[in-house]
């Protein structure tokens, strides 16, 4: 039987394994961009996780014609009034690098500069993954997961990416860091997203829900 071909709107040949992965069976073929190079870009300017997610999801289905996937994630803390949030990934862009020092590094170092004060039983944060999915025909959907913890001021853990050497899951007792990949994805922001997506993708392809359907985090 011949697949339905199915657009994850990514560059990164991992994610791309991984929801063929768990899609299999559902008569999908997933695709990254790198089979779409004439797709192009698209400026990721909204102001949430939701509108960013939209954005990207909707210009691949424009460009290509096929059902897009996209996700857009960041991290929000309490005392930051939700900062760094859809500038997760470039927060310290404006920094001057220290030698030898990632990009991932160097926002963890700003974070915790802008957390200095704040005591470690005041420092609630989230994790944040929003999926966008959208057909052709203009039908969408959006599911966000979060993952609630606590921030640390010192790095944890040599797993993970990101923030998840600062981020204190209470219930685990462990850093996202300092967790194996199966631990994380059972109760990460971006797992519960994922599974959110997959209970209800069959039914979306198949025009089953509304026009734009939205699902909280699970």
């Amino acid at each position: 039987m011949k697949r339905r071909p199915v657009l994850l709107a990514t560059g990164n040949a991992g994610k791309v394994a991984e929801l063929s992965a768990l899609l299999d069976g559902c008569g999908v073929e997933v695709l990254g961009l790198a089979a779409f190079p004439e797709t192009g870009a698209v400026e990721e300017n909204g102001l949430t996780f939701e509108d960013n997610a939209l954005v990207k999801a909707r210009h691949a289905a424009v460009k290509t014609g096929l059902a897009s996937l996209a996700d857009d994630s960041g991290l929000m803390v309490d005392a930051l009034d939700g900062a760094p949030g859809v500038h997760s990934a470039r927060y310290a862009d404006d920094l001057p690098p220290l030698p030898d020092e990632s990009r991932d590094a160097r926002n963890i170092r700003k974070l915790l500069r802008a957390v200095d004060a704040v005591p470690e039983n005041r420092r609630d944060c989230r994790f944040v993954c929003c999926m966008a999915a959208v057909l052709p025909d203009g039908r969408e959907m959006l599911i966000r997961g979060e993952w609630r913890g606590r921030l640390l001021s010192t790095p944890r853990g040599a797993n993970g990416f990101g923030y998840d050497p600062v981020f204190f899951d209470p219930v685990l007792g462990k850093t996202a860091a300092e967790l194996s990949r199966e631990e994380k994805n059972a109760v990460s922001h971006r797992g519960k997203a994922l599974r959110a997506l997959l209970e209800h993708f069959e039914n979306f392809l198949n025009k089953k829900i509304e026009p734009c359907e939205r699902y909280p985090s699970p």
